[in-house]
């Protein structure tokens, strides 16, 4: 055939290789050059008959391992932080030496949610939807433990939906398109009548707020359900400043804010900063660009030098700087695992946890430097019946892991 191989060009695999699908070329281009969707599509189409890097499955399927760890989040911790076993962990993903990987949450912010004592939650007839991201659900709980309660100090009922629920956002990132149309078609399924209620979804983790304002049209453009989801889905900063009658907490607080790159493309960043300020906080909002993390890029082998010097222009250097007191603010999971790795000696906290520190320590705030030590963890709620099956899981895992090894 004379016409060229598009969707087996080198060339362009090695491009795009580069692109860390920010969004930024969708709100800064002049253009608006959507490349995180050429990105996917080109990537859907490229291995619809051949394998991936492993890499590309470890990370794209992050979910669907995530769960199986959380009924053992000890043991599957176990493998990813001791010495030895996180280095076979991280050859049999891909992932640079370099990298820590982050730990798993003792317990899920679902299984909290659904243990927490019915009056420990308030009624009223204002009602919000939670989503529980993957990121939040099972590596980072008490993030989303503390946006539940910043939702029910502004007087809403927060509803956290159950089950197997993800947007599908590390799936674009690798071209797993079917599978992230059929993420998102669950997604609707079980939100289906409240989405059809009008009731409000509040995101935690940015890059989710993204797919469902964004990319979920893309993929059901037909859908008049999508397209309510998408119109009425809010990141948490977003939804609190424009929440009636909220007033939130007051701090006396520097804080370093770092805006998430799919915030800054679907306009959640100038309504945190505005809420910050709101609270009394004196904010900085260095124009850092993206972190270099961009999700799992720049955990992958081939991307760490790349993804260090996107940290090194701006953000790590800013945030060496800020005072020992001051709070370093970023909403992104990603975002803040590459301020923790960076060699900055700080750990970033979300929103949600600078509100709790508010309602917890007053005005004045945690004392001491590095307050976000005191942003408070969840206590473990286990279940014997999935622990036996997360023990099989994770001594599949490892099999896995050490027959790729010797395999090599």
């Amino acid at each position: 055939s004379d016409e060229l191989p598009l969707w087996d060009s080198p060339d362009v695999l090695d491009a795009l290789d580069l692109c860390l699908a920010c969004k930024g070329c969708t709100n800064e281009c002049p253009v608006n050059v959507d490349m995180p969707t050429l990105k996917a599509e080109y990537l859907s189409h490229h291995y619809s008959r051949r394998l991936r890097p492993r890499h590309a499955y470890a990370f794209g399927l992050i979910d669907r391992w995530a769960r199986l760890a959380s009924a053992v989040p000890t043991l599957a911790n176990l493998f990813t932080q001791a010495p030895g076993l996180s280095a076979i962990a991280k050859a049999a993903a891909g992932v640079s030496s370099r990298r820590r990987l982050p730990p798993f949450s003792k317990v899920t912010l679902q299984d909290w949610f659904r243990g927490r004592q019915n009056g420990d939650r308030p009624k009223t007839t204002r009602r919000v939807i939670l989503w529980p991201d993957t990121f939040t659900n099972f590596f980072e709980s008490e993030v989303g433990a503390a946006a539940v309660e910043a939702l029910e100090d502004a007087g809403f009922e927060v509803t956290v939906p159950q089950g197997r629920l993800c947007c599908g956002r590390p799936l674009y990132d690798y071209g797993f398109l079917d599978l992230a149309r059929r993420y998102l078609e669950r997604t609707l399924d079980t939100l289906r009548n409240e989405i059809r209620d009008g009731v409000p979804v509040v995101g935690i983790e940015p890059s989710c707020v993204a797919v469902f304002r964004d990319e979920l049209t893309k993929m059901l453009p037909n859908d008049e359900d999508a397209k309510r989801l998408s119109s009425q889905t809010f990141h948490l900063a977003e939804f609190l400043a424009a929440a009636d009658g909220f007033e939130p907490p007051q701090l006396r607080r520097q804080v370093l804010l770092h805006g998430h790159c799919h915030a800054a493309a679907t306009g959640g960043v100038e309504p945190e900063q505005k809420l910050l300020e709101r609270m009394g906080v004196e904010v900085e909002a260095p124009e850092s660009g993206c972190c270099g993390m961009a999700g799992a890029w720049g955990y992958e082998e081939a991307h760490y030098e790349v993804s260090q010097a996107c940290g090194e222009r701006v953000l790590l250097p800013a945030v060496r700087e800020a005072p020992d007191d001051a709070l370093v603010v970023a909403d992104g999971f990603s975002c803040r695992h590459q301020i923790e790795q960076g060699g900055t000696g700080r750990r970033a906290l979300h929103l949600a946890q600078v509100l709790k520190l508010a309602r917890d320590y007053g005005p004045s705030g945690p004392p001491g430097a590095r307050p976000e030590l005191l942003a408070r963890q969840l206590p473990p709620q286990r279940k014997p019946a999935r622990a036996v099956i997360g023990i099989l899981g994770a001594a599949g895992i490892a099999v896995f892991a050490l027959a790729r090894k010797r395999g090599r």
